[in-house]
């Protein structure tokens, strides 16, 4: 209410300042012409017939034409009764304009005997002008004091400029996220770690006991969506201890010096409520290497750092703080950061496995209206290298799917098109033009073909030729269970994979006809191959690693990116990578070209249905060919 009241008052503010003043204007003016208002009613009250000039005025008086005058306005007008010759003499009140009440005229009247009255002036109070003159500087001082103490309740306002080096940071001495670890699935092992420090700082004498000492720092460790700022909330909720959060981005501002006081500042307050937990999420925008970038390392940034190692790790021992950041970036953060004393314990948060993802999904399913033939193990089957917050947003978006077609619950059908709306884009229009579309199918089913004729591949989920996001049909791959390392054959089978549209198009309409529709297919053809040759030594090369020691300006270990591979090492790296396309790209065409007859019964059906599912598609195809047995890797999405 305070607040809106406040809000109220800087609105009326600047309008009742204008009007304020337009009022002392005009006042001003009233009051120095208080006799004009005055006179102004007494005329209205002896309206004149007509006007005449002072000159005229004297001659009817030196005529005797003159009975009577009154003069208003301190001498300035005057209603005079005159006999009016034109009018059969008959008596007719003139206004006359007087240039001031001078005793010449008052004598002159006098003397000609006429009859004369003065009206004075009437002026308004004098405390009423006083009162008019005070107000508008009183209202106005009112009016800065106002603004000055809502500027000083904003942050970065003028009444602030003594705060700038306070820290930003949440604090609650009991966070109340709503997060506890058992709301927290699939990182298991993170879990284990972290619960350590939440029995520390519980239960301290367990662990001095025998002189264990708590970690200062725990960083949290992994790509985007896996959890790591859930996890910060779980610790939070479990520990039951002062809490402080806030972002890497909020120590560094344009003020120098501003960072390493906002630093120093939470630590004393952390200090005063120690113990307690400290969370800075993204330390990436703070923890940078320093000497980063062309312009050197003294800027205001690395000054922010330089604190943040001193308060964690000097002289002065900070017990009972325990630090935990979080980042996806840790290959950029400083090596002072990550040392023993203060980032003590590094814990992963990756990409959870299939049963982190079934746990997963447990945990976002319990608000969820499920089918009942509906199995969480096959949604975590079937989405492989998906994130704890990639698993979250495929059930939301199969709910809305749910809602938007009318049903009462999600169902497989719901599931599949979330998955695919989520890796693939928004379902487009189906293609209505026969040429297109025969060309997109004979496409997606030379990748479909490949990756179930080549033993090493994935096995073949979905081969659709409905446009989704930027591309016109699309070939899931879909494999049983995750696995960590990949063959070389499977590598090999990959890039067959990939190359199978190209190949479908060029046995089918010759090599005049291929289109750009294979461009994203032969870009990843050509970085599995580099890969291969330059990184994993799986060429004629031999088992060396090849990759160039590229690293990037912004940080700050170079000026221009170098590497250390010669001319004709590049150019060897450069003959292997086409070798061995070349080569893949051969054995394709001969299995597209000794398949053609089920490629092309693929393809009617393709058009036909506009999407076959993986069952269906080698049912079909085991009528030409016979396939092998599958080996379960993880999965390739082809376009």
């Amino acid at each position: 209410m305070n607040q809106r009241w406040r809000v109220i008052a800087l609105w009326l503010l600047p309008i009742g300042m204008v009007l304020l003043l337009g009022w002392q204007i005009l006042g001003s003016a009233d009051l120095s012409k208080g006799t004009k208002a005055t006179a102004t009613s007494d005329l209205s009250r002896n309206t004149a017939v007509s006007r005449m000039s002072y000159g005229r005025f004297l001659d009817y008086v030196n005529a005797g034409r003159v009975t009577s005058v009154d003069i208003y306005e301190g001498g300035r007008n005057a209603v005079v009764e005159a006999i009016d010759p034109d009018l059969d003499n008959r008596v007719q009140k003139i206004r006359v304009d007087l240039p001031g009440l001078a005793p010449e005229l008052i004598n002159k009247l006098k003397d000609e005997g006429i009859s004369f009255d003065v009206h004075p002036v009437k002026t308004n109070p004098p405390g009423l002008g006083i009162l008019g003159s005070l107000l508008f500087p009183l209202l106005l001082i009112g009016g800065l004091i106002l603004l000055a103490r809502r500027s000083s309740s904003m942050p970065g306002g003028p009444g602030q400029a003594m705060q700038f080096g306070k820290t930003k940071a949440r604090f609650a001495m009991e966070a109340e996220t709503g997060v506890k670890f058992d709301d927290v699935a699939g990182v298991s092992e993170a879990k284990e770690d972290l619960q350590e420090v939440v029995t520390f700082l519980k239960q301290p004498e367990r662990f001095t006991s025998v002189g264990a000492q708590i970690p200062k720092g725990v960083l949290l460790v992994g790509p985007p969506g896996t959890g790591k700022t859930l996890l910060a909330k779980a610790i939070a909720g479990e520990a039951g201890v002062p809490f402080f959060s806030l972002s890497g981005s909020e120590f560094v501002e344009m003020f120098v010096g501003v960072g390493a006081s906002r630093v120093r500042d939470l630590f004393k307050r952390a200090k005063e409520n120690s113990p307690c937990l400290i969370f800075i999420d993204e330390i990436d925008a703070v923890g940078r290497q320093r000497g980063a970038g062309i312009g050197g390392g003294n800027d205001e940034r690395e000054q922010t750092l330089n604190q943040l190692l001193t308060e964690m790790d000097g002289f002065e021992g900070n017990s009972g703080i325990i630090i935990i950041a979080a980042t996806n970036r840790p290959d950029v953060l400083d090596s002072a950061l990550m040392r023993p004393g203060r980032f003590d314990r590094q814990v992963m948060v990756e990409a959870p496995d299939i049963k982190g993802r079934l746990s997963i999904l447990k945990v976002h399913s319990r608000n969820k209206k499920l089918a009942e033939n509906l199995s969480l193990e096959n949604i975590a089957r079937r989405t492989p290298g998906f994130t704890g917050a990639d698993l979250a947003n495929l059930l939301n978006e199969a709910a809305i799917l749910t809602a938007r077609r009318r049903k009462d619950f999600i169902s497989i059908t719901e599931i599949d098109d979330a998955v695919d709306r989520i890796v693939a884009g928004m379902e487009g229009q189906p293609l209505t033009d026969g040429k297109s579309k025969r060309l997109i199918a004979y496409h997606e089913v030379g990748h479909a073909l490949i990756g179930t004729l080549v033993k090493a591949h994935d096995p073949v989920q979905k081969v659709t030729v409905i446009p989704r996001g930027q591309a016109k049909g699309l070939t899931w791959f879909s494999p049983d269970d995750d696995q960590m390392l990949v063959s070389r054959a499977q590598l090999k089978a990959r890039i067959m994979g990939a190359l199978g549209g190209r190949a479908a198009e060029d046995i089918v309409f010759g090599k005049e006809e291929v289109t750009t529709g294979a461009g994203g297919d032969i870009q990843q053809v050509a970085s599995m191959a580099r890969q291969m040759v330059t990184k994993f030594g799986m060429s004629d090369l031999g088992p060396v690693s090849l990759e160039g020691d590229n690293q990037e300006v912004f940080l700050g270990r170079d000026l221009m990116t170098r590497t250390d591979i010669s001319d004709a090492i590049s150019r060897q790296i450069d003959e292997q990578v086409r070798a061995m396309v070349k080569h893949c790209y051969q054995e394709t065409l001969l299995i597209v070209k000794n398949n053609r007859e089920a490629m092309d019964k693929l393809v009617e059906i393709l058009i036909e249905k506009e999407t076959i599912d993986g069952d269906e598609f080698c049912e079909i195809l085991s009528e030409f060919s016979k396939i092998p047995t599958k080996d379960r890797t993880i999965p390739i999405l082809s376009e």
